[in-house]
């Protein structure tokens, strides 16, 4: 189980996300929120729940992997 960020960059709805997986969603959120102030065309970003084992994590702005 892990939380999964994604974001939209346009108008047709579809959110897009990458292999990062986090322990809590408040990471996941935070890190997709942190991509949005990144990149100029995010319009949304959410976190959602996957089964994917967790492979990260972002605490403080921080990324690191799980093996760190």
């Amino acid at each position: 189980m892990s939380y999964a960020p994604q974001v939209t960059t346009d108008n047709s709805g579809e959110f897009y996300g990458n292999a990062l997986r986090f322990d809590t969603y408040n990471e996941a959120l935070n890190n997709a929120s942190d991509l949005m102030q990144r990149w100029m065309l995010v319009r949304e970003f959410r976190a959602i729940y996957s089964l994917d084992p967790v492979t990260h994590s972002y605490i403080n702005h921080e990324l690191k992997g799980i093996d760190e």
